[in-house]
Order: structure tokens, then sequence, then C-alpha cells
């Protein structure tokens, strides 16, 4: 799991704030590229990279309709990131119960700056 490259593709898409917002944004709806490009200070050229890499990542699916390119979010790309995050929740989880379970076992000291 820890070397999969649709969970790198993620990830990787994921790591830019633009790219963040764009899913955001198509979480709510699905937009054409022009009504995405609209929040950003950015050439429409640059939009289309972003949703490029959102493409490549799974997370985003384009279409043409008509004239327009309409671009809508696949939640199924997050499957792989959300899995990955489960395994590691669960792994800190397990440890800070192996902590917990030591720190009750130490011996208590009765007074105030006593070590035991």
């Amino acid at each position: 799991m820890l070397d999969s490259p649709a969970l790198d593709r993620v990830f990787r898409a994921l790591s830019d704030p633009t790219r963040r917002r764009m899913v955001e944004q198509l979480a709510r709806s699905p937009a054409s590229v022009s009504a995405l490009a609209a929040p950003f200070e950015m050439t429409l050229a640059a939009v289309v990279q972003h949703i490029q890499v959102l493409e490549e990542s799974g997370l985003v699916r384009t279409e043409k309709v008509g004239r327009v390119r309409l671009c809508t979010v696949d939640p199924k790309a997050l499957n792989a990131a959300e899995h990955w995050f489960q395994q590691r929740r669960k792994l800190w989880e397990q440890n800070l119960d192996r902590l917990e379970d030591l720190v009750r076992q130490l011996p208590k000291s009765d007074k105030k700056g006593e070590k035991p």
C-alpha cells in the first residue's frame, strides 16, 4: 500500500491548494473549466494544467458537452487515501493504547516531586 502509484497521484494532486479548492468546488456541483477558473487569478492554460493533474489522479473526470468541457469529481479516487489514513490511525491508536498500559504500570509517588 505504501508503494501505490494511485495513492501517490492522489496525494500529489491534493498537495496543491488550488487543486484542493477545485475539488471542493466540484464536490458541491459539476462545473465547466471556465467556471472553475473564475475564482483564480491565473490563465486558463494554467487552470487546464491543474485539471489535467486532477484527471490523472482519478479525482476529476471531464467530458465534452457541446462546446463546454464539464468537470465532475469522482469520490472513488479518494478510497485509496482514505484506506491509507485508516491504517495509520489504527496503528497510532494501538501504539497509544500500549503507551497508556505502560504508564498505568508505573509506580506512583505519594508526594509531589518525589521520585518512585
